[in-house]
């Protein structure tokens, strides 16, 4: 499709977000397409890295929220639900060179990534409080886990922008680099990857994910279920009108008094 351009280049299949005028938002039809890329990636022999990367002027900047709301996801199969699995079941290494707006699932595909080389121009954020829904891809799960409760509230519970710089300090990418050399730097690594006995290389990452990916994906599944309900809430359906009306949402309409809660 359009919207995501392949390329392999000798054993390594780069991957590239192509919709640049809505900066990389995700829709259904992409989800589904990149759930297929991957998957088919884990059976190709002569593919041995993924490098993952935008067009534009950002990396992805969560879902378009006008296909999202027409297709919004159930609690079981969705489009993305079948990315959430091909990730998590994905035993080659990912490398990605991020630039620009990282937000939403931007950032959480993130955290199934080995190798996150963030442009000092890159703005991560998990919004998700915001529009009145919950985190998804185990970012409920795995961001705690990597960088702790505290600091995962910040980013979770009041959905706080956080800028490279601060990423890295966090551990959530790799190196920050400049812009101009992002996708360099993330291409060098993914040669380096590439030279590297393939099937050691694959079992040593299957190791190192075995501990937690069960974990990962109960938490998927809950997260899943959770989402479903919520993204169908009185403070959802406020929350995504006023995204779109371009105004500050209001909440304390659907806060029952005590006097009339029952």
């Amino acid at each position: 499709m359009d919207d995501i351009v392949t390329e392999h280049a000798g054993s390594i299949l780069r991957v590239k977000f192509n919709r640049p005028t809505k900066r990389n938002a995700m829709t259904s039809a992409m989800y589904v397409a990149l759930a297929g890329l991957f998957n088919e990636a884990a059976k190709n022999d002569n593919t041995r890295v993924v490098l993952w990367h935008g067009a534009g002027d950002s990396f992805c900047a969560g879902n378009d929220i006008e296909d999202f709301l027409k297709n919004p996801p159930g609690p079981g199969e969705s489009p993305q639900a079948r990315l959430m699995e091909a990730l998590v079941n994905f035993d080659k290494p990912i490398v990605v060179a991020v630039h620009g707006a990282a937000i939403g699932g931007g950032t959480t595909m993130l955290t199934h990534c080995d190798f996150i080389y963030a442009a000092e121009s890159t703005k991560f954020q998990m919004p998700f409080i915001n529009l009145a829904v919950v985190p998804e891809f185990g970012s409920s799960c795995s961001v705690p886990a990597r960088i702790g409760h505290v600091h995962a509230a910040d980013l979770i519970l009041l959905g706080t922008p956080i800028d490279a710089r601060r990423a890295a300090e966090l551990g959530l990418v790799t190196e920050v680099v400049s812009d101009k050399d992002v996708l360099a730097r993330a291409t060098e690594t993914a040669r380096k990857l590439a030279a590297k006995p393939a099937a050691a290389l694959q079992a040593s990452k299957r190791l190192m994910k075995q501990p937690f990916r069960e974990q990962i994906k109960a938490a998927m599944k809950a997260e899943n279920q959770e989402f479903s309900a919520q993204v169908r809430s009185e403070d959802a359906k406020e929350a995504f009108s006023a995204f779109l009306e371009k105004r500050k949402p209001n909440f304390t309409r659907n806060i029952k008094s005590p006097a009339n809660a029952k």
